[in-house]
């Protein structure tokens, strides 16, 4: 089964800096950290204390209100430290590697020979149940669930990111043992999201499930997109997505019985002397990159994630749980005088083509931008436009829902779609926001009062 969705609203931000077909030796870094501001709506619970000896799967916290819900080590080694931020709040732990790679071991067998319950089991003792994501809210799956449908995006759309074709070439034989394992948790329905553009040879084509092609502009490639026109969902529909990244992990759990996090991110944005792709493990720490250099005189904002969507970490932070992608960008702070009053000018980017610069993408390759983090300007009044709709492939009124949360009008938000939508779906909205909203964290707001108002 195969069907084809062309979508046409949506935007694609020519950004330099993509990363080149190039993968660099392994990234060794020295610590590796958990980190439970990664999860939503998750209340980290600690196993381990400084000192604590532990293996790759051993496990680190688990969540308190649902204590099998287990987040468990990257990396063989001993914690190094636990920090904490306002209110003793658990921002990370960190885990100083030995370099021995020594692995817990799980009792895996054929995902056939195997009840749906001792599976589910399985992934939440390994620690491979926070990859899966639960629709509404984007939150970590409930483990005693079963969903109508999973979605697996086998495609990034997003600035910069990552060719998962490329990164996923040699995985094929872990990727099959994932659905395998996904298909005895929700037989058949597990639905697989491919681009028009997906190589006819890819690893992805190779697969088993529903599949949907896609064509069209960033946001095609998210998840919550493509079940908007594939398989809505609602207040009593619950839905389950993957990234291939943890599709790949949990299909190394049953075919090893370790749970290895390895896998090829790519390091990419327009500060960077040169791009390309590593292998590392989860939570590596930025400053082990070292193979790729940026110019130390000018300010860098280092991004775990796409510009879009990820998290301000800096040279001492870590890779994020569920990402795949680091980008390096120039901060921006300098002010200009008229600048919207001077359309000639080819080294800016206006998506509502306000400079000459929009006909840039048509050059392809050359037509990029060296865009920084300067948002040209402060929160102002929130007014109504149509240019929401134009970066939106989803029938989402963004301005009257955005407007609900504001208003904590619970019915409001329901109307207007809050259950089908999640911060990253909306991302360019904000990023094309002419009033400067914080588009991505009001709608977070709405999902938290959500959640605390339907428990």
């Amino acid at each position: 089964m195969c069907a084809r969705y062309k979508l046409r609203r949506g935007l694609d931000i020519p950004l330099k800096g993509k990363a080149h077909m190039i993968t660099d030796p392994p990234v060794v870094s020295a610590v590796h950290a958990l980190k439970p501001t990664d999860f939503k709506h998750i209340v980290p619970k600690l196993l381990v204390r400084e000192g604590d000896a532990l293996k790759a799967g051993s496990p680190v916290f688990c969540d308190k209100n649902r204590p099998e819900i287990r987040f468990t080590s990257p990396v063989s080694g001993t914690v190094q430290s636990i920090v904490r931020g306002e209110k003793r709040r658990l921002e990370a732990i960190e885990i100083l590697s030995d370099g021995k790679n020594e692995f817990l071991k799980f009792s895996a067998e054929a995902p056939e020979t195997m009840s749906a319950q001792k599976i589910r089991e399985l992934l939440l003792e390994s620690g491979c149940w926070p990859y899966i994501i639960r629709r509404p809210y984007g939150i970590t799956a409930h483990p005693q669930e079963t969903p109508k449908a999973v979605f697996i995006s086998c495609f990034d759309s997003a600035p910069l990111a990552p060719d998962l074709d490329y990164v996923f070439a040699d995985r094929e034989e872990s990727l099959k043992m994932g659905l395998r394992v996904l298909e005895r948790l929700c037989q058949g329905n597990i639905h697989l999201g491919l681009s028009d553009k997906t190589s006819p040879h890819s690893v992805f084509r190779r697969l088993q499930g529903i599949v949907h092609t896609f064509s069209g502009p960033h946001p095609a490639g998210n998840p919550g997109i493509q079940i908007h026109h594939v398989s809505p969902i609602g207040k009593d529909h619950v839905v389950w997505t993957l990234t291939p990244g943890g599709l790949a992990v949990i299909g190394e759990l049953f075919l090893k019985g370790i749970y290895d996090t390895t896998g090829i991110i790519a390091v990419t944005g327009p500060s960077l002397h040169r791009t390309g792709y590593i292998p590392c493990r989860q939570g590596i720490r930025m400053n082990a990159l070292t193979g790729f250099p940026y110019d130390k005189d000018r300010e860098v904002r280092i991004v775990s994630g796409n510009p879009l969507t990820g998290d301000n970490v800096g040279p001492d932070g870590f890779l994020g749980f569920h990402h795949g992608q680091i980008t390096f960008l120039p901060e921006g702070h300098a002010r200009e005088l008229l600048g919207w009053a001077r359309p000639l000018r080819l080294h800016k980017f206006s998506a509502a083509r306000t400079y000459i610069s929009y006909l840039a993408p048509l050059l392809g390759k050359t037509g990029r931008f060296s865009l920084n983090t300067n948002t040209n300007g402060g929160a102002r009044a929130f007014v109504l436009t149509e240019g929401y709709q134009k970066v939106l492939p989803a029938d989402i009124f963004v301005s009257f829902l955005i407007k609900a949360v504001l208003a904590k009008d619970i019915d409001k938000m329901e109307q207007f779609g809050i259950y089908e939508m999640i911060p990253e779906d909306l991302a360019l909205c904000e990023f094309i926001c002419p009033s400067k909203i914080e588009i991505q964290d009001i709608l977070q707001q709405g999902i938290d009062l959500m959640i605390k108002e339907m428990q």
